[in-house]
């Protein structure tokens, strides 16, 4: 029989396959990336063994475990295990706490299937113990450095172009302003936080003691930064990445309408274009009031120009017009204010291989 397996950190570095035996319910509020749910009782079961332990105690709640997961219920849990265990030799089962849960899925395994297949000790509660350490250690340990500048300057592309760029918006899987929803969901805030943990143990075993991210505020879409890292956030030294207007305007349209649109029709088919305006649409009413009545009727009454233009012959050029007028009017406003608070902290501006290429260089200076 193979020893139960604590070393996380090996989990996570590796990637190693992992097989959640909790309920679907557990499983959404948080889990970790590629996991795969093959839970020993679906929330229906247990829940009414929750509610059976409350009132009769732990032996009956197990007694009636075995009553709800037997037979062909209990046959066909095995098979889907049997499968992943086959498929992933390399793999792990866990539980909430390494208790009963996994014990008795890798006793059915065992029994039932003829496969050894270890556990991880002290399961889901001590890997997620261990992701919220390695983040709160990085904070506390690493040097960090924002990537700031207007909407629409590519700070995303440039942090992909550094070995040591964290991509919260990645993470997140949002693009961090009022129109960043993707077409397809958020992960759940533990899902987020474990994401960006894994990604920092990842850097730092590869040497990495410094980092650059995006200047957030404290929420990406439905994401919540961890509270360490957005305080500190508040005083780390800042790096101003800077392109011409004409090239934003650009790359906000491919990115918020070429791409996105795409990406709705890829993920929805034929009813992708229709989801795409209306989240376009949502979007711009979601900074109504920011805009105010007239802006707002005016930005309004262009988008809604572009998209029909777009929907009849697949042109984008129309939505060029709104584009322009929320980085004008709205948008670079509010960058300008932002950068004339945080000024004492830019130490440096330019555009993006100038920026880049100052903090490749800040890094080896500061290794």
């Amino acid at each position: 029989m193979r020893f139960d397996c604590t070393d996380y950190r090996d989990i996570f570095l590796n990637d190693r396959p992992l097989m959640d035996a909790r309920a679907p319910v557990e499983f959404l509020k948080g889990s970790f990336p590629g996991a795969v749910n093959r839970p020993l009782m679906n929330d229906h079961e247990r829940q009414r063994i929750g509610t059976c332990y409350k009132q009769h105690g732990q032996q009956a709640a197990i007694e009636l475990g075995y009553r709800l997961v037997s037979g062909a219920v209990k046959a066909e849990r095995i098979q889907g295990w049997a499968d992943f265990a086959r498929t992933h030799p390399d793999g792990l089962l866990y539980c909430f706490r390494g208790g009963l849960r996994s014990q008795i899925t890798q006793q059915w395994l065992r029994d039932e299937a003829g496969i050894d297949y270890p556990r991880v000790g002290g399961g889901y509660k001590a890997m997620r113990t261990f992701l919220i350490d390695t983040l709160e250690q990085a904070i506390a340990q690493c040097d960090f450095v924002l990537l700031g500048g207007m909407t629409g300057t590519g700070k995303t592309e440039a942090l992909a172009l550094l070995d040591n760029g964290l991509d919260l918006e990645g993470h997140a899987n949002h693009r961090g302003s009022s129109f960043g929803k993707r077409a397809t969901g958020q992960p759940s805030n533990i899902d987020f936080e474990n994401r960006l943990a894994i990604d920092i143990l990842k850097k730092r075993d590869a040497g990495i003691g410094q980092f650059v991210l995006e200047d957030e505020s404290r929420v990406v879409g439905s994401c919540a930064l961890p509270l360490p890292l957005y305080q500190g956030m508040q005083q780390y030294p800042m790096v101003w990445l800077e392109d011409r207007f004409d090239q934003r305007v650009e790359r906000i349209l491919r990115d918020y309408v070429v791409d996105l649109s795409a990406e709705f029709s890829a993920v929805h088919g034929e009813a992708g274009f229709a989801l795409f305006s209306q989240r376009l649409l949502d979007s711009l009413n979601n900074v109504h009031k920011r805009l105010g009545g007239e802006r707002h009727r005016r930005m309004l009454e262009l988008m809604e120009q572009a998209l029909t233009e777009q929907g009849r012959s697949g042109a984008v050029e129309l939505h060029r017009g709104w584009i322009e007028g929320l980085l004008r009017e709205y948008y670079d406003p509010m960058y300008v204010f932002q950068r004339e608070k945080k000024g004492a902290r830019i130490e440096f501006a330019g555009e993006r291989e100038a920026v880049v290429e100052y903090l490749r260089a800040r890094v080896s200076q500061r290794g």
